[in-house]
């Protein structure tokens, strides 16, 4: 699992999560899932958005993710 933690910290992690947030949005407002599962998508939507993640603290690690690189 702190793998999982690890990715989710990531870029790549931070991607997943802004594309799962609307990807909730949009099955909640066009799909047939219900206007709930549109709310929930805003939870991973402003996660990803403001770069945090919730299951973080469950392993030990801070709830910001990982700051970029500057190359």
């Amino acid at each position: 699992m702190d793998h999982f933690v690890d990715f989710m910290r990531s870029a790549v992690g931070r991607t997943v999560r802004i594309v799962l947030g609307l990807v909730l949005i949009g099955l909640g407002l066009f799909g047939d899932a219900g206007f709930f599962v549109g709310i929930i998508g805003l939870v991973p939507l402003v996660a990803g958005w403001v770069n945090f993640c919730l299951f973080a603290p469950l392993f030990g690690r801070t709830i910001w993710g990982k700051p970029r690189v500057a190359h």
